[in-house]
């Protein structure tokens, strides 16, 4: 079996010390190392195919490089798989590994978690959260730098810092969309108030209305659920029996499954979706938005873009990332916005074929 290349090896291909070589590939050579040396080491590197030893590095640097995350469900969920891929992203192209461990939705094991990634002897944490709802954050996370995606610390006054989906701005555009394309009459199926989602979507909602100077009807505002069953019933109470002059033209949902909920319902009455009525729905959830027929228009939530963001103001935190990242999916890449201690990260309108011209004479 072929050696591995050592430093020292390096050092004799490019006639410098082995001291010149480490401090080049740590990227410590400028104003210690002359530049032809440094290229010397690097063409010298390149072709013995070296790279300096991570466990030595993080030795030296009392750091492990390795970034600890606690999920509720997300691991395991079909859903928001992509927060922690968008996280792993942007800790891998900084030299860090993630260590995720789920706790499967019981609360009880939150501690035990943190303990168990605090014993690997991790740089930072993150917590992520399948659906965005309060945290009561685990007090042995306060002892690494820390930070919560798609959550919020349940105490406002000592929180954690959170990167968050714009939940609000995220309502107005989606109804902003409708508007666009002459809609007035429109009707907002909602999730329940368990969670802060659909308080805040119902929030933009109101403020699109309030920007385009209409008033909210309130008989159009309805709380059903998340399912697909909701969102039928929930249909077929607004548009059942009622002459096509009294309906809605539209109909927003909180979530994708409320929207297929909808369209079913439409196909029972013999409505079309969108001549006769246009459909809108929350997430672009994976393999049914895009899927369905007619493809659902609908708000991509930032699943991706909420990780990455997380993990580069984290791994500022630890101090070995810069502020915002090169990555595509990093902060640089959305408009986010919040406080001090809460990012958010604004939704994505996608448009497809749910949602179309209002009916004429509407």
């Amino acid at each position: 079996m072929k050696r591995k290349a050592t430093a020292l090896d390096v050092a004799k291909l490019a006639g410098v010390s082995r001291s010149a070589v480490s401090l080049v590939l740590n990227g410590r050579g400028d104003g210690n190392v002359a530049l032809e040396s440094q290229q010397r080491i690097r063409e010298a590197a390149a072709a013995l195919n070296y790279s300096p030893n991570k466990i030595a590095l993080s030795l030296r640097n009392q750091q492990s490089r390795i970034i600890g995350i606690v999920s509720d469900q997300v691991v395991t969920s079909p859903f928001d798989g992509n927060i922690i891929a968008g996280a792993d992203a942007v800790a891998r192209e900084h030299g860090f590994v993630t260590v995720v461990m789920d706790t499967e939705l019981d609360e009880s094991r939150d501690e035990s978690a943190v303990e168990t990634l605090l014993d690997r002897q991790v740089d930072g944490l993150m917590y992520v959260t399948v659906g965005l709802r309060p945290l009561h954050v685990p007090a042995n996370m306060a002892r690494v730098p820390s930070i919560l995606a798609n959550c919020f610390d349940d105490r406002p006054e000592a929180g954690l810092p959170a990167v968050i989906p714009d939940e609000v701005r995220g309502g107005r555009e989606a109804a902003e969309h409708v508007m666009s394309l002459g809609h007035r009459d429109i009707a907002f199926l909602a999730g329940d108030s368990l969670t802060p989602a659909a308080p805040r979507r119902i929030e933009g909602y109101r403020a699109a209305f309030s920007g385009a100077g209409m008033p909210v009807n309130e008989d159009r505002v309805i709380q059903v659920g998340w399912d697909i069953d909701a969102g039928f019933h929930g249909a077929m109470k607004l548009l059942e029996g009622v002459e096509p002059a009294a309906r809605p033209t539209a109909i927003l949902c909180a979530n994708d499954r409320l929207a297929i909920g909808v369209v079913l319902a439409c196909y029972r009455l013999g409505l079309s979706v969108p001549q006769d009525v246009s459909v809108m729905g929350y997430d672009d959830e994976f393999r049914i938005a895009k899927a369905m027929v007619p493809a659902l228009s609908t708000m991509a939530l930032p699943l991706r873009e909420m990780g990455a963001a997380a993990m580069a103001s984290l791994l500022a935190e630890v101090g070995s990332a810069p502020e915002g990242t090169s990555d595509d999916d990093g902060p640089a890449a959305a408009a986010v916005s919040g406080t001090a201690g809460e990012t958010m990260v604004p939704c994505r309108l996608v448009v497809r074929e749910s949602t179309g011209p209002v009916p004429a004479g509407r």
